[in-house]
This record gives C-alpha cells, sequence and structure tokens, in this order.
C-alpha cells in the first residue's frame, strides 16, 4: 500500500496518511516520528517569535508623547503577555518530547487509553482523552460554584 513508503521515509506521512492506518496501527514509529517532527517545527516557530520578540523589546522607541508612549506600553505588554503563553507551550512541548522518548505519548495520563489521532492532530500536546478532559473541566466548573 502507499503507506508503506510513509512509514520507512516518515517526512512523506500526511495527516490523512495518519488517519487511514488501523487502530493496531497507533502511535507506531511513523505516527511518533510525525507528532515528533510536528512538535519540533512548532518549538522552532515559538523559539523564533520569542527571538523577535526580544529584539523588537531591545529597540524600544521613545515617545515625547504620553498617549504615544502609553499605547507603545500596551503593546509591549500585549506582547509579552502572549510570549509567557508561548513559554508555557514551550514547556509543555519539551514534556511531550519527552513523552515521545519514554513510550508514553498518544495515551491519557489518567487512564492510560488512547487520546486518539483527530485530537492529537488538533492539539498534538494534550496529555488527556476527550472525555477525561471534558470530566476535569466539569470538575473545576464545579468547585468554582
Amino acid at each position: 500500500m502507499g503507506n508503506d513508503v510513509a512509514e520507512s521515509d516518515p517526512l512523506v506521512l500526511t495527516e490523512k496518511d495518519l488517519l487511514d492506518m488501523s487502530d493496531a496501527d497507533y502511535m507506531n514509529p511513523a505516527q511518533l516520528n510525525f507528532f515528533r517532527q510536528r512538535l519540533t517545527v512548532m518549538k522552532r516557530e515559538l523559539m523564533e517569535n520569542a527571538e523577535v520578540t526580544g529584539a523588537h523589546l531591545r529597540a524600544t522607541e521613545v515617545a515625547a508623547d504620553p498617549v504615544d508612549r502609553a499605547t507603545l506600553e500596551e503593546e509591549h505588554a500585549l506582547e509579552l503577555r502572549v510570549r509567557d503563553r508561548e513559554r508555557k507551550l514551550l514547556k509543555k512541548i519539551d514534556s511531550t518530547l519527552r513523552q515521545l522518548d519514554d513510550g508514553t505519548y498518544g495515551y491519557c495520563e489518567e487512564t492510560g487509553e488512547p487520546i486518539g489521532l483527530k485530537r492529537l492532530l488538533a492539539r498534538p500536546t494534550a496529555t488527556l482523552s476527550l472525555e477525561a478532559q471534558e470530566r476535569r473541566e466539569n470538575l473545576q466548573r464545579v468547585q468554582r460554584e
């Protein structure tokens, strides 16, 4: 089949190839390589964004007008909030890469059941199955009320 090439060369594995695989193929080497590549690209993009932000913040503009200065400060604050979220995502990506290394990637940390390819395609750093995530969110919602 067409997947034989994909399994020997993970670079040609597409999302469709991934989803067309049987349940018995779950987290086989080709799938693990596919997600490792996706996470590595995500990490590289986040690191590049951080460098751009750092350069942008170092090149501080001085505005004499108080309104312009306030606008610049607000832009910098927003940029820093975005980078903080990205920093947290970087930690999750690093943790997920470790899961790929130790063989636990793709399995729910609460139930041990497969998380599922569709969920992992949507959120490669997911550590809970959809059902476990919903239970956790419902519990948090109840605790806040």
